[in-house]
């Protein structure tokens, strides 16, 4: 079987070097999207938000009790406060759908149950908090307020139902692998690793503070211009925390767990960016499906609009905030309110390439389930805001 498996790949892939289409100039134009696509976030997301994202997953895997975990996100942590602390996660790390991977691996395999890991997973690029204001101020006060509340009640509605349907799955993870939390003592004050956290998220969020925000006023605006003081002051005492409360023996551990998680999601992520630029192109720009050819699906209110907006949303990668420019087009170009919401919903928490990430933390299955909730309920209530606006 595993050397007819291997003939069948090695024929598949002759006969796709034998028809490969380089006369087409679409496929050409396609080809040069995925890696202008896959350089642009290399260029803008792989050291300033990739990589302290993979810190601070090792961190949480590395300095963070199971104990701690569980208490709060665990099988039997109270519900309310757990499926709350993960569903606006988001109004503190402002990152894009890939960038919140490491630190949801981080969370779930430190013992975290699936409901409020999923819960995380959306909430973390869903519910940003700028993304939400820039949302209101440009694409209008419905749609901001909707994407609010849709995605908060969204990403507790979608932990909930991952939980109740692979319950018993749950309940099996968690025997086997025994979640012992006993004799796990902490080699340092709780305040300790509390700042050395805060002064971790301060390097994250400084560093990746939108340009939008210079368009803002207030503490938004105050935070935007002096973002690289704020980074490079929260960077200084991180250093100092590390030098004064840290092991070397624990150094050490924390970075071979971030190269572990650097090793196992960089590479999908990368071919997934490929695959989403050869696909569906730049923002502006055309990969092998037209845009024009999308525009002409999501007009008006319906159900085939509402789900077309959401499934394609969910493959295609966003940015962070790069979903409100790109929205303002498309409802210029005749796009109905239902469907823009969809793409709010669906596009900023999901994209291919966190697909392939997760799948290697969940399992194809539990993937499945959780791209299939995430459009199917973006679609419905893309169809109930579309209705209450119309």
């Amino acid at each position: 079987m595993k050397e007819g498996k291997k003939i069948f790949y090695l024929i598949a892939v002759f006969l796709a070097c034998f028809y490969l289409p380089i006369e087409n100039r679409r496929f050409i134009t396609a080809i040069y999207e995925a890696l202008a696509l896959v350089k642009w976030y290399a260029q803008e997301h792989v050291l300033l938000c990739l990589l302290p994202a993979f810190f601070i997953a090792a961190a949480i895997s590395v300095f963070i009790r199971q104990e701690s975990v569980m208490k709060y996100f665990g099988a039997g942590a109270n519900k309310l406060v757990s499926y709350s602390v993960a569903a606006v996660s988001g109004t503190i790390l402002a990152v894009c759908s890939c960038t919140v991977l490491p630190i949801f691996s981080g969370i779930y395999k430190r013992g975290a149950g699936l409901g409020p890991a999923t819960t995380f997973l959306y909430s973390g690029p869903a519910i940003n908090i700028l993304a939400i204001i820039l949302t209101w101020r440009i694409l209008g006060w419905q749609l901001g307020l909707a994407r609010a509340v849709g995605a908060i009640i969204f990403s507790i509605i979608i932990g909930l139902l991952m939980h109740f349907i692979f319950y018993k799955e749950e309940c099996k993870r968690k025997q086997e692998s025994g979640f012992n939390i006993e004799g796990n003592k902490e080699s340092r004050p709780l305040w300790q690793t509390i700042l050395y956290f805060l002064a971790l998220l301060g390097v994250f969020i400084f560093a990746n503070w939108s340009n939008a925000s210079a368009q803002s006023q207030g503490w938004w605006f105050f935070i935007f211009k002096y973002k690289w003081r704020l980074t490079i002051l929260s960077l200084l005492l991180l250093i100092l925390m590390l030098v004064s409360w840290f092991k070397k023996e624990e150094l050490k551990n924390w970075g071979k767990a971030s190269l572990e998680f650097a090793f196992q999601i960089t590479p999908l992520l990368f071919l997934g960016v490929f695959i989403s630029g050869f696909l569906l192109g730049r923002p502006g720009y055309d990969g092998i499906i037209p845009s024009s050819f999308i525009k002409t699906l999501v007009g008006g209110n319906s159900l085939k609009a509402n789900f077309f907006s959401s499934f394609v949303a969910a493959f295609m990668y966003f940015a962070t905030l790069t979903e409100v420019p790109i929205l303002q087009g498309l409802l210029g170009a005749g796009m109905g309110k239902g469907p823009a919401l969809a793409l709010l919903l669906a596009g900023p928490a999901l994209s291919l390439p966190s697909m392939l990430v997760i799948r290697t933390v969940l399992g194809t299955k539990k993937t499945v389930v959780y791209v299939m909730l995430v459009v199917v309920m973006s679609t419905i209530l893309g169809m109930l805001f579309g209705w209450l606006v119309k």
